[in-house]
């Protein structure tokens, strides 16, 4: 299994390749039949579900090679950190990613339902805007325009993510102590197709 500075350098060099259009994806049969029995992805991401950040593509990477699970706002319910933990525990993966993305809907929910309380949400939106609501609340200003208060919602969005995975979850504790793990956050620009890692 990777050690999770050469799973972050693939993913920066995937990201490279997808950009250029180089992508060496292998879909091939036997690649596919190889994996029926058994999964070792070298690194687990949590990202959004917007359909513009297919995570396998961004990242140039195939079957098989990452454990990812996609919910709207890339926030963290105790569904996604046990998702994380099945991957760490029973997979080895030493690398966990929150990724977040330019233009995020979930992010712009949550800013107009801090600006104008009361939205129409339905009630299963609601439950998402309400677990990004904390982490974003302390950033954004009245007299930030709004593109300024995405881009600081959706950096501060991962970080709140990040710490709720980390402060939930004894396994995921116990594996960043003791066993290498490291959990980074990322952002996607949907302009460029760049992700930065912070």
């Amino acid at each position: 299994m990777l050690d999770a500075e050469t799973a972050l350098l693939r993913l920066k060099q995937g990201n490279k390749e997808f950009r250029s259009g180089e992508t060496p994806i292998e879909v091939d049969e036997e690649r596919r039949l190889k994996l029926v029995e058994q999964q070792q992805p070298f690194a687990i991401i949590l990202g959004c579900s917007d359909s513009r950040v297919p995570v396998e593509l961004i990242f140039a990477q195939g079957l098989g090679e990452l454990f990812v699970i996609r919910v709207a706002g890339n926030v963290a319910t105790p569904t996604q950190i046990g998702s994380i933990e099945f991957a760490a525990r029973n997979f080895g993966s030493k690398l966990v990613v929150v990724l977040g993305h330019s233009s995020c809907g979930a992010i712009k929910a949550t800013i107009r339902e801090l600006e104008n309380p009361g939205q129409d949400l339905t009630p299963n939106l609601q439950v998402i805007v309400d677990s990004i609501k904390p982490g974003i609340s302390s950033c954004i200003t009245a007299e930030d325009p709004l593109e300024t208060k995405i881009e600081k919602a959706v950096r501060a969005n991962v970080q709140s993510t990040i710490k709720r995975i980390t402060n939930e979850s004894e396994i995921l504790q116990q594996k960043v102590a003791k066993e290498g793990l490291k959990i980074v956050g990322a952002e996607y620009s949907l302009e460029s197709g760049i992700v930065n890692f912070f």
